[in-house]
């Protein structure tokens, strides 16, 4: 590190900046500048796995795409130096020129009706749903009340997503009470726990070990290279790979629809487990408020159904219509390209659209997805709001013409096709008796001695 003398600049080598690349002393570059938010991780908005993840290095992409313009003032309390040698590549200078573009046309703070319309939607849905258990007595009624109710969470999750990566109202407070009704009470799934989760994604998108949405071991594993048993660093845990895993990841291809009916399941059990762990969950109470407020109205509605068998059929029907959104979920991704490591600042716009994957589709289809078929627009611009994610699509893709990068589009039955494809294949690598299996840790608990 070169200091200069009092009143002159201070210069910080880049081998310096990676020093400081832990929780207890953690430094950040942005547009060529030093800040030490070791100290601000604890209060940061996006939670602290962004920061760590991005620590000890050049993290100006990332800032650009989730803050707006007005979060630069607010630098200035941490700055600690400039960086020495700081440049810019081209792919990154174009970005961020269309990012400032896109600003100033107005496009950030324009949202549409979109979030007015989809809860005029949602209140439908759970007036029909909940009038149909209450005022019929027609087991089909009932059974096509519970698919409503899985549609009501999909929609749901849609405004919960849209109000996590930016307000669909202007106002602060309104936009938390539209994410704790729309997550919380309606989906029983906590807003804290979904921007942790998301957060971490965005930033490492379809990193092996840092993207928490590609580890869901031991049911699938879209890469062999899970087979190495490695270390998720979001779930802070090893992955291991024996013989269970390996059974499992073997039919991934077979089980994977049948799994996404019931995978609403376990974001359940994950909003449950981070609310009461010792992390740090802002406004926790409100988070299990609302939670608690979930699980006070489906269970007293599957409740007011005359038999066990109209329950089970009501709640399954609900569960697997929901799982048509978690596989949406995984055809941005699973067949996208893929790498092993933490995020790095200097290839954002790279690693950004070589792992997600944009599905094709009519405008008036937009609803149905939520926004996720320009998974790629939506990545590099997690701030704008989906009812332009189509306008600015052809943007995109010239710049990633313009640099020779890939643009991923398919249409929804060939994403599909895609992601079983990529699981048919690390299935048949898995059923390989040649690749050797790590010896089940209950196992050696057991046969320990000594």
């Amino acid at each position: 590190m070169a200091t200069e003398g009092e009143g002159e600049k201070r210069y910080i080598t880049v081998e310096e900046l990676r020093k400081h690349n832990a929780a207890t002393d953690l430094w950040i570059s942005i547009q060529g500048g030093v800040y030490d938010v070791t100290d601000w991780i604890k209060d940061h908005p996006g939670g602290d796995l962004p920061l760590l993840s991005l620590a000890g290095q050049d993290a100006t992409d990332a800032f650009v795409a989730y803050h707006p313009a007005s979060a630069w003032a607010h630098l200035g309390r941490f700055f600690v130096g400039y960086l020495d040698g700081y440049c810019v590549t081209d792919v990154s200078r174009d970005y961020r020129r269309l990012v400032a573009e896109f600003s100033k046309s107005g496009l950030f703070d324009e949202k549409g009706r979109v979030a007015l319309l989809t809860i005029c939607f949602m209140l439908f849905l759970l007036v029909t749903a909940v009038s149909g258990v209450l005022l019929s007595e027609s087991a089909l009624v009932h059974a096509l009340c519970g698919g409503m109710t899985g549609f009501l969470w999909i929609q749901s999750g849609w405004i919960g997503h849209d109000s996590g990566h930016y307000r669909i109202v202007r106002n602060p407070r309104l936009n938390r009470v539209a994410q704790i009704i729309s997550g919380n009470c309606l989906t029983g799934l906590s807003i804290g726990w979904w921007k942790r989760n998301h957060n971490a994604h965005h930033i490492a998108c379809n990193s092996l070990d840092f993207d928490p949405d590609l580890q869901h071991m031991p049911l699938f594993a879209v890469s062999s290279k899970f087979f190495a048993s490695m270390t998720s660093y979001f779930y802070e845990r090893k992955m291991n790979f024996d013989a269970v895993a390996r059974f499992l990841i073997s039919y991934q291809h077979w089980t994977f629809y049948p799994v996404m009916c019931f995978a609403r399941i376990n974001l359940l059990a994950q909003s449950i487990l981070l609310l009461l762990s010792k992390k740090n969950v802002p406004n926790r109470w409100q988070e299990i408020t609302g939670v608690a407020v979930f699980w006070i109205w489906y269970p007293l509605l599957v409740s007011c159904l005359p038999n066990w068998g109209e329950r089970i059929t009501f709640v399954v029907a609900s569960l697997a219509v929901t799982g048509i959104q978690h596989v949406q979920f995984c055809l941005n991704h699973f067949s996208s390209s893929v790498y092993v490591g933490p995020p790095q600042g200097n290839d954002w716009f790279e690693k950004q659209t070589m792992g997600t994957l944009d599905v094709s589709c009519s405008p008036w289809m937009d609803w149905f997805h939520g926004g996720l078929q320009f998974q790629v627009e939506h990545h590099l611009f997690p701030r704008l709001p989906r009812c332009h994610l189509r306008k600015v699509s052809p943007f995109v893709r010239e710049l990633c013409k313009k640099h020779k990068l890939p643009y991923n589009i398919a249409s929804f039955w060939e994403a599909n096709a895609m992601t079983v494809r990529t699981l048919r294949a690390a299935a048949l690598q898995a059923q390989d008796l040649a690749n050797p299996v790590p010896k089940n840790l209950v196992w050696e608990a057991v046969n320990t001695h000594g």
